[in-house]
């Protein structure tokens, strides 16, 4: 697991220490990252790992891969978070009882687990309370009306933390976290697309090819996933005896062009047969080389996503 610090952090921190703000930025970055430990806990105790922690200007967040997370647990992660701010709350009451005196020195914890708590509980994505919206979205409702649900109420709070700056005497946190919500309104999932990396010298230092064993479940949208600039994937269908079928990343983007990210890549278990090349022209079955490394291959829009 590694750290990753964002540019826009370390002027963060410069301004606040400007301002005189510096003592309350760094209170809010260790609770954050208190916070995000919660989710890290709670996915070690799952079997799941987290691979960094990046602190960037509104906060943390920690990346992990929940490949295949049923939605149950997905909540239960989701609330993990949260509920280390819960707890640091009731020990401060707890505190404050026994050592009144100690209110002076700890308020502002309070008041940054507070806002904490009180932040990632709104129904919007990707905060904790929209993760655990999206959930019981898609146990209702299915997948795409829980990803319109969650992007509508992001977008609502986006909208109602922007009227707030104003409101609020110009609070720029607010500016920031109302520019955060609207990115994630805008974010699309992860696609697929051509990408040329003989011109780039890549086949003569060669690429390694990446085999992804899998159930016919598999959807585009989990597959694009599993696409990375640094592999040449090849995805075999798995079905209890041995390999089935096999595509390869080239013939994965041939069938994107014609299919939603939410149908099955293997479909009803296609023939190979018909399967269209990236110039929509039909494969003979003696020429569709699932080991070749063909000169236009495509890789994921986005790097491979963690959380």
């Amino acid at each position: 697991m590694k750290l990753v610090i964002h540019p826009l952090f370390f002027a963060v921190m410069l301004l606040s220490a400007v301002f005189g703000g510096l003592p309350t930025a760094l209170i809010c970055m260790l609770t954050a990252l208190l916070h995000e430990c919660g989710h890290i806990f709670c996915a070690a105790g799952m079997g799941f790992t987290c691979t960094k922690i990046s602190l960037m200007p509104y906060g943390a967040a920690a990346f992990m891969d929940i490949e295949g997370i049923r939605p149950a647990d997905e909540i239960r992660l989701a609330l993990a978070g949260p509920l280390v701010n819960v707890c640091v709350l009731v020990a401060l009451a707890g505190l404050w009882w026994f050592f009144p005196q100690t209110y002076g020195y700890t308020d502002t914890v309070m008041y940054a687990n507070l806002a904490m708590l009180a932040v990632n509980l709104l129904p919007a994505y990707p905060l904790d309370g929209g993760r655990v919206f999206g959930c019981i979205m898609r146990r209702f409702f299915g997948e795409k009306a829980a990803m319109y649900a969650v992007k509508i109420v992001a977008a609502v709070v986006s909208a109602t933390m922007f009227a707030l700056f104003f409101f609020s005497g110009y609070n720029f946190a607010l500016l920031i976290f109302s520019a955060f919500m609207l990115l994630s309104v805008f974010e699309k999932p992860a696609g697929c697309e051509r990408i040329n990396f003989s011109t780039a010298g890549r086949l003569k230092r060669g690429i390694e090819v990446k085999y992804i064993l899998c159930d016919a479940s598999l959807t585009f949208k989990d597959a694009y996933k599993k696409l990375s600039a640094r592999h040449y994937a090849v995805f075999q269908l798995y079905d209890g005896g041995g390999i089935a079928e096999e595509i390869t990343q080239d013939e994965l983007y041939s069938l994107s062009l014609e299919s939603s990210v939410y149908d099955r890549v293997f479909g009803d278990y296609f023939s190979r047969n018909d399967l269209p090349n990236s110039e929509g022209e039909i494969l003979p079955s003696n020429t569709a080389l699932t080991h070749s490394a063909p000169s236009d291959m495509p890789s994921a829009t986005a790097p491979d996503s963690d959380e």
